[in-house]
């Protein structure tokens, strides 16, 4: 496989999937040979561990599937308590967040690494500051595009005009993953078919309903099993 610099995960909105999608494909290019690692630009909303440690659930499934220590890396630069829109939870902490920041730990964990996975924070469009957004983010670092797409009523609208706006930025995207949430939708296939039909890139898998005993529970990370799970039902882009 050739290499690639990374890919940039995003969604058609908040709560569809983009961590299991980026925990699963750091394994497959793990299993691919790829020394992998994920990155969080900002992750909003926290829990405490048996140690009395404030993590985030995003950030520590990121950890898991890049097979990484507390102290060994920093996966993401702005750790925000509030689970809220990330700009507006900064506000509360009296916190700006710097896209060159963001930038400077990106960078930082690249170093370590031969991919990363760059997982955003809710849509492509949310906004970081008043001047700057995810969208921006994603021309800086110049990584391709993955869009995950939450498999409910009204995805095909979502997805649609999450497409239009990373294409009128200019920028590749690489493919996009259905992934079929806690209930799987009616007429999934029929839905998936016309997202294929509407959206002219690559369709890199679905990920079925976990089973039971694999959902995550709340104010924790995904497990190793579930992401091997989810990465069973994709296929990496091609680069």
């Amino acid at each position: 496989m050739s290499l690639v610099k990374g890919y940039f995960v995003t969604g058609t909105d908040t709560e569809v999937g983009k961590t299991l999608v980026s925990g699963a494909l750091i394994l497959k290019l793990r299993a691919a040979g790829m020394r992998a690692l994920g990155f969080k630009p900002v992750a909003a909303g926290c829990y405490q561990d048996v140690q009395g440690r404030c993590l985030n659930e995003d950030v520590e499934t990121l950890r898991i599937a890049s097979n990484l220590e507390h102290d060994k890396l920093d996966l993401c630069p702005y750790l925000l308590n509030m689970a809220a829109a990330p700009h507006l939870a900064a506000e509360k902490q009296q916190l700006h967040l710097s896209l060159e920041t963001i930038t400077k730990s990106y960078q930082e964990v690249c170093k370590h690494g031969d991919v990363v996975i760059v997982e955003g924070a809710g849509g492509f469009l949310v906004p970081l500051n008043a001047q700057e957004g995810l969208d921006d983010l994603a021309q800086n670092l110049d990584l391709p595009i993955i869009i995950v797409v939450g498999m409910r009523l009204g995805c095909i609208n979502h997805a649609l005009l999450t497409y239009e706006a990373i294409k009128s930025r200019h920028i590749k995207i690489a493919g996009w993953i259905a992934n079929s949430l806690s209930t799987e939708m009616p007429l999934l296939q029929e839905n998936i078919q016309t997202l294929k039909s509407k959206i002219p890139i690559p369709f890199l898998g679905c990920i079925p309903t976990l089973p039971e005993s694999l959902q995550k529970p709340v104010n924790a990370p995904y497990s190793i099993e579930a992401l091997s799970f989810a990465a069973q039902h994709l296929r990496l882009p091609t680069p």
